[in-house]
């Protein structure tokens, strides 16, 4: 897929990994929706859709906003996400299953449905030479394969969301749209900012190279490729400096 003149949807584009990657699609002459709870506008070619990823109607508006303003919508980047950390069994009794069922709705059914609804408006697209209409990157975790104690709500939303990856993919083949997932290791996005500068080091020097948390702009530029390289389809790919994480 090429970027420049192509339309992406960008889910929780308002800040962290979304907004870099937001950045990086309208530096390289794509245009861009920003779905999100709060952020505006910041070029031309840019659009904002308030936007509640688990809410149906929010989800079609923000596509509708892509397809009318800038005639069609050729990706969608699912970064909308949300964490907490509880454990099943806590000082105050067991994990409430309202914060559970919080970070599901918007970690792995939010995901799903942007996918859905973007899917729905992409296959009407004019195919490329190849046949590909539209392209679809979505956000996993390393706590998908290594959650640790605290952790089981979130491990559990992008453990769905790695999961579905693949049988989206092969459905969608039909059409000529790809799936992808990125699963980050941890990297410097508003999630870390709360933390202590200490803890935010300490946190870096556990990644065996480089040690260090990643920058967003590194999730982007993965992002970019992934949209670029047509043969890249149904894969998972970890971006994490080779950290495998510990139980807590």
């Amino acid at each position: 897929m090429q970027i420049s003149g192509s339309t992406f949807l960008v889910t929780g584009g308002g800040s962290g990994l979304g907004a870099a990657t937001a950045r990086m699609l309208t530096e390289n002459g794509g245009n861009v929706v920003i779905a999100d709870l709060k952020g505006e506008p910041t070029g031309k070619n840019v659009r904002f859709a308030k936007t509640d990823v688990t809410d149906e109607k929010s989800t079609q508006a923000a596509v509708e906003t892509a397809t009318g303003e800038f005639g069609a919508l050729h990706g969608l980047i699912n970064c909308a996400g949300i964490a907490i950390g509880k454990r099943v069994l806590g000082k105050e009794g067991p994990h409430d299953l309202g914060s559970f069922s919080k970070v599901v709705q918007v970690n792995l059914i939010g995901t799903f449905n942007a996918i859905r609804l973007a899917a729905a408006a992409m296959q009407h697209n004019d195919p490329t030479g190849d046949g590909e209409r539209g392209v679809i990157v979505n956000t996993a975790s390393v706590a998908a394969f290594e959650g640790q104690i605290g952790q089981v709500a979130y491990s559990a939303s992008k453990g769905g969301v790695v999961s579905m990856t693949l049988p989206i993919a092969r459905e969608l083949a039909r059409w000529g749209i790809r799936v992808a997932a990125i699963a980050p290791g941890i990297f410097d996005t508003p999630m870390m900012a709360g933390l202590p500068e200490e803890a935010r080091e300490s946190l870096g020097k556990q990644v065996p190279f480089p040690s260090r948390l990643g920058k967003p702009e590194e999730y982007a530029s993965l992002s970019r490729h992934i949209i670029e390289n047509e043969m890249l389809n149904g894969e998972v790919i970890r971006l994490d400096g080779a950290i495998r994480m510990a139980p807590r």
